[in-house]
């Protein structure tokens, strides 16, 4: 019987001519026979796709044979072919070209991993096959800057508030920030009293949201972590879509309810009360305060009207969580020419999450724009390497097993594909976690690789918008600021509809290109900082996702 052939173009995406490795599109069954010209090096990626990640280094070192000699036997029409020799999911990688043991495996023109056994043409490459390079990687700062185009065309402008401190909100939201865990019960119970028609009232307030934690005491208060949680914690009180303002502390706490205000120059237009259980009563007592509080803020929070700004008042936060094979090829590079297209107008991006831009913090530094800029980045590099030996363990022990189940294998993989979010513009900045971001353009943000920890970092340090992509399906909210979900393929776009804002699957589906789901997640970006409201909103998500970061002895 003859064996049918399917082109290789078809099912797999090759991201660089020198990758060892392409992307499956579709599941791969063993046996299947794939088809390509004679003396082809591998088909395109998908438009731009994979465009941020190692400049001029595509073709560092020489690998063997393309794919199209690797196969002994042509193909139709004299076309070579490649025999997929164990089944491939869809996400994962198939070797194009043969890799000896202990030798560099390359996509995006990168080593994402040294094989840790002979690889051949058709292998399913993966954790059986694939484990972590350790060499080091060149460190060049400030080598790969550019100068992003100019934009054309009208001003770019969004609906916001305009706060009294000329920063701009993109929503009005009441805020009770309370300063230890022991008043977090009475802060749920006084927000609960804001729920169901409550406001409808006050159709320009977008809610009233309870920010509690589970820390604020036992802390030594001059730590690094009680530092930390301060900053979280003021920087949600200074935030500019929290329009007015509630602390709610205990009492007898070692962060008190005043130290998160003192000495923090809020906008003059935020009304803000305190209140402190012990002082006021006791609990009920608390909560009947407590709401009368707020009654007494809403009209004025209600009075605020919408009004035009230039985009370059937005402060954009990126993060991907549950990623996939996808998410360097898709969304990820997407959101990087969204924030690139924000940048250039003058606005600010914030890239995150430090254990995963590891193996790939070589690309930002050839970015920054000066070697202060390169060398604080390298420090918190230094300071996570310190920090994961303390506790037994090592930066690389990532991805998950839900990113692993997706097709990425090595925290070199993930991390290539992840500081795609940032796209190409300078690096202007790099900040501790929740500091207040006040630099322009794109900038860096050290936080944690666990979601929720890192995109309150993010809001804290400012970001009105966050963007957020996803391959297995995260559901992430981040009250005061909006969260867009973005899809990296779109089965799990079309599994979880409901919870997706944009599907950039269409880019590896042909139907479009990086640079079109770009724009449109830009214009999407414009369009929920004006008043659309996402998914996650609609659902009434973001206040069990204020997770801040908690580090150091609690005593």
């Amino acid at each position: 019987m003859k064996t049918a052939t399917t082109d290789l173009a078809d099912c797999v995406l090759v991201l660089r001519p020198d990758d060892h490795v392409g992307v499956a599109t579709r599941d791969l069954q063993d046996g299947t026979v794939l088809t390509l010209p004679t003396g082809a090096a591998g088909p395109a990626g998908p438009g731009e796709a994979g465009a941020a990640a190692g400049p001029g280094e595509a073709g560092a070192a020489a690998g063997p044979a393309g794919p199209g000699e690797a196969g002994a036997a042509a193909g139709p029409g004299g076309g070579h072919v490649l025999v997929v020799r164990q089944s491939v999911p869809r996400g994962h990688k198939l070797a194009l070209r043969p890799v000896a043991a202990g030798a560099q495996v390359r996509k995006y023109g990168q080593s994402i991993g040294r094989a840790t056994a002979d690889i051949a043409v058709g292998d399913h490459v993966h954790t059986h096959n694939l484990g972590m390079d350790d060499a080091d990687r060149a460190y060049e700062i400030g080598t790969a800057r550019v100068t992003l185009p100019e934009p054309t065309g009208p001003v770019r402008t969004f609906d916001g508030y305009r706060r009294a401190d000329g920063r701009w909100g993109t929503r009005n939201y009441v805020g009770i920030v309370t300063s230890v865990n022991c008043s977090a019960s009475t802060a749920r119970l006084i927000a609960d009293q804001f729920r169901g028609r409550a406001l409808d009232a006050f159709p320009h307030v977008d809610g009233v949201v309870a920010l509690t934690h589970d820390t604020g005491c036992g802390l030594v208060p001059t730590s690094e972590g009680a530092q930390i949680t301060r900053r979280t914690l003021r920087g949600y009180a200074d935030h500019p879509n929290i329009a007015a303002l509630l602390v709610l502390g205990l009492g007898c706490e070692m962060l008190p309810a005043q130290s998160l205000l003192d000495g923090l120059d809020l906008p003059a237009d935020k009304p803000v009360r305190t209140l402190v259980i012990q002082d006021n009563g006791g609990i009920r007592a608390t909560v009947r305060a407590g709401v009368a509080a707020i009654e007494e803020m809403l009209p004025g929070v209600d009075a605020l009207r919408r009004s035009p700004a230039p985009v370059s008042e937005l402060v954009l936060g990126l993060n991907c969580g549950g990623s996939d094979g996808y998410s360097g090829i898709t969304a990820n590079p997407a959101l990087g020419h969204a924030s690139d297209l924000l940048v250039a107008r003058g606005g600010t991006s914030i890239l995150a999450e430090t254990p995963e831009v590891f193996g790939a913090e070589h690309l930002l530094l050839r970015r920054a724009v000066s070697p202060e800029v390169g060398q604080k980045l390298l420090d918190r590099i230094d300071w996570w390497k310190q920090y994961t030996a303390a506790g037994g363990g090592t930066l690389d022990n990532n991805p998950s097993p839900g990113n692993k189940a997706g097709g990425l294998t090595t925290i070199l993989e993930k991390s290539l594909g992840a500081v795609a979010k940032g796209g190409t513009a300078e690096l202007t900045a790099v900040y501790e976690y929740a500091e207040p971001v006040r630099a322009r353009g794109f900038t860096f943000m050290d936080t944690p690789g666990y979601d929720p920890v890192s995109v309150t970092g993010l809001v804290a340090g400012g970001a009105t918008v966050v963007v957020f992509t996803t391959g297995r399906g995260s559901v992430l909210g981040c009250k005061p600021t909006p969260s867009i979900k973005v899809a990296t393929n779109t089965a799990t776009y079309l599994r979880m509809r409901e919870d997706m804002d944009l599907n950039a699957g269409r880019i590896v589906d042909g139907t479009a290109t990086v640079t079109s789901v770009g724009e449109e997640l830009f214009d999407l970006v414009v369009e929920v900082a004006s008043g659309r409201q996402t998914v996650s909103e609609e659902l009434d998500l973001g206040a069990d996702e204020f997770v801040p970061w908690q580090l150091g002895a609690v005593t």
